[in-house]
């Protein structure tokens, strides 16, 4: 017998290779008809792979994200399977569970394209596959059977990836005639498939290097019922509309261009407005906090990210270096702004009465992302982070890290994000080559976070493998409007970097010690942000954000120079507004500046020259009545004035 432990803290007994599934059975037949896996002492199982020692164990259904894994890594095998059947010389790359869906990478055959054309008839193959309810099987094999397997079917993807493997870790799946190099979870059986899409076909290189194979990847989404696809489908029409490079470019908020090169954003001036004011709306906060501004220079040179640490772990992700007339003198575009702020600690000698030291920065970085991985503002080569590295003393640590949070959650509850969870990344406890530090340092910055969160309440998500590589992490992972997932503000505990850069400051036994570095930034980097607040808003910014406030509409051309003098008066009160001079008839004007997501329209005719009024439609709300200029002035200061106080 074995003991198996539940959530809830309750102990039960189980005869030695019970399944999760099992288990689950003898608890409700509903339960194990609903479950899809499993967690076993901290690791997604199959339901159906036998327990043969005492084990904690968390049944997962189809709404936790590991059970949504578990089912897409098992759709994106019975997409390889359909493959297979309809293209006999097919050769396989990878084939991840993502966060909305799976993807395969693969290898048609010489001469063979598939098409957007073509998904119909694979979707119409995986029905078919999955109503036969094929099982999957796990198998352990060893290294050299491995690679006999898959070299005899002359899977070359398959082989280069076995070979890095060690032996004794090696596992295949296996469904009808499909087997597949895996290392799991999956669902007992392809029955569990029941609704399936398959979205779209993309190019990619193997591995992610341009010098290898461009193998074509299909992406596709399932779900156990035909209500949630159709669901699904809506919300992604409406993801579609709130697209940021579409409402970006309907906006006139930034632009690229082909000759400034790829991934290099042009902010045109309503978006840098928009930005601008986020900057403010964030160095006012800061400055509450105690944060001093600094600026550094775009490049530094190769030896400062060399001493970091960056250059051994992003060098290859990074631009090539900047070579100088001097002989073997070489710089790089900056990656990371803190080897910098690292620099300006020392440039002086610090006193314990001198910590914490804040340094704050819109530092703007480069980093070569491959262009296949480029996608609007989300995904670029230069962007500014809002970074920040408090340098303070070990028994402060705590202190600043709650402060810290303290000014991301201001941040959400002003643009009203909602929705979030908090995620502590740790490093990978089986690669700890990937990461620099002592191990006491790790273990100790580790233990901050996990002690501040849970002295703050939070209930954060533990994610192995997700820490920097010189520390771990708290990530804020936001639910736009949508209900994705995106990772914005972040915290990180330092140890290491101050040791590289031998910094040091003088303590109150007059001694030289070593601070902590704490890494910040609350919006994470300004592109990413903004990209997505205009998709969690759909364009409609908050009105102290909006980078129009109100646009005038004259409805003829006799009232322009009454409209241009209401923008000036209203301009000298600090309120952003444009004149919409055009000779077009008001009706148009209505509906074309309605698409600009402008709050307010001022329309202005004979009866609001001689009044000094201004007819007022709000946005969403329709017409709002004449009013005068300086009624109307207070109405948008006492709206802005509101919206600022949520978050004072």
């Amino acid at each position: 017998m074995i003991k198996i432990t539940f959530p809830d803290g309750t102990v039960r007994e189980y005869t030695q290779g019970i399944t999760a599934l099992e288990i689950a059975e003898s608890i409700s037949p509903r339960l194990a008809q609903d479950v899809v896996a499993a967690g076993i002492n901290g690791e997604t199982w199959d339901l159906t792979r036998p327990i043969n020692e005492d084990a904690s164990i968390k049944l997962y259904k189809w709404e936790d994200e590991e059970g949504k894994h578990a089912y897409w890594h098992s759709s994106a095998h019975l997409m390889a399977e359909a493959l297979q059947e309809l293209y006999p010389n097919i050769k396989f790359g990878i084939g991840p569970a993502i966060e909305n869906g799976f993807y395969y990478d693969v290898d048609p055959g010489e001469g063979v394209v598939i098409k957007d054309a073509d998904l119909a008839t694979v979707e119409a193959k995986m029905t078919e596959l999955a109503a036969k309810k094929e099982l999957i099987v796990r198998k352990e094999i060893a290294k050299s059977e491995a690679m006999k397997l898959f070299g005899d079917r002359n899977e070359t993807y398959k082989t280069e990836l076995i070979s890095e493997l060690e032996d004794g870790t090696i596992t295949t799946y296996t469904q009808g005639s499909f087997t597949d190099l895996c290392r799991g979870p999956h669902l007992p059986n392809t029955s569990y498939i029941k609704a399936i899409k398959l979205m779209s076909i993309a190019g990619a290189y193997w591995r992610g290097d341009e010098k290898r194979p461009q193998l074509t990847r299909i992406y596709g989404i399932t779900f156990p019922k035909k209500k949630l696809l159709d669901e699904y489908l809506v919300l992604l029409e409406e993801a579609k509309k709130r697209d940021h490079r579409k409402i970006g470019k309907e906006l006139e908020l930034f632009t690229f261009s082909q000759n400034v090169g790829q991934g290099l954003p042009l902010w045109l001036p309503k978006g840098t407005q928009l930005r601008l004011k986020l900057e403010d709306f964030l160095k006012r906060i800061q400055k509450r906090f105690g944060y001093q501004q600094v600026m550094t220079p775009h490049i530094g040179n190769k030896l400062l990210y060399v001493t970091s640490g960056h250059y051994a772990k992003y060098g290859k992700d990074s631009f090539q270096p900047i070579h100088t007339p001097e002989e073997g003198e070489e710089f790089l575009l900056k990656p990371m702004n803190c080897p910098h702020h690292c620099e300006i600690y020392k440039a002086f000698p610090r006193s314990y009465k001198d910590l914490p030291l804040r340094l704050a920065e819109f530092g703007t970085v480069y980093r070569y992302e491959q262009s296949g991985e480029l996608h609007g503002l989300t995904r670029v080569r230069g962007f500014t982070q809002d970074d920040a590295h408090i340098f303070c003393m070990p028994d402060q640590v705590k202190e600043e890290f709650v402060k810290v949070m303290d000014i991301i959650h201001i941040i959400f509850k002003a643009l009203d994000f909602k929705d979030y969870e908090a995620q502590i990344s740790l490093r990978d406890p089986e690669n700890k080559e990937k990461y620099i530090g002592t191990e006491e340092n790790w273990n100790k910055a580790e233990a901050a976070i996990i002690e501040v969160c849970q002295e703050k309440g939070i209930n954060a998500r533990v994610e192995l493998g997700e820490a920097a590589f010189y520390g771990p992490k708290l990530d804020f992972m936001v639910k736009d409007a949508l209900g994705r997932r995106w990772q914005l503000g972040t915290i990180q505990v330092d140890y290491n970097l101050p040791d590289r850069f031998e910094l040091e400051y003088v303590g109150a036994d007059n001694q030289k010690h070593r601070p902590v570095m704490i890494h910040r930034a609350p919006f994470g980097s300004m592109e990413r942000f903004v990209a997505v607040l205009i998709e969690h808003t759909a364009g409609k910014f908050p009105l102290w954000l909006t980078p129009d406030q109100a646009v005038i509409l004259p409805i003829s051309e006799k009232f322009n120079e009454y409209a241009y003098q209401i923008a000036e008066e209203l301009n000298m009160q600090d309120i952003r507004v444009l004149v919409d001079d055009r000779n077009e008839k008001i009706g148009r004007k209505i509906r074309d500046n309605e698409l600009k997501r402008i709050p307010y329209m001022l329309i202005v005719g004979e009866k609001e020259a001689e009044n000094n009024e201004v007819s007022v439609r709000k946005q969403g709300e329709g017409d709002g009545g004449s009013m005068k200029i300086t009624t109307f002035a207070g109405l948008i200061k006492e709206e802005v004035e509101k919206q600022m106080n949520q978050w004072q």
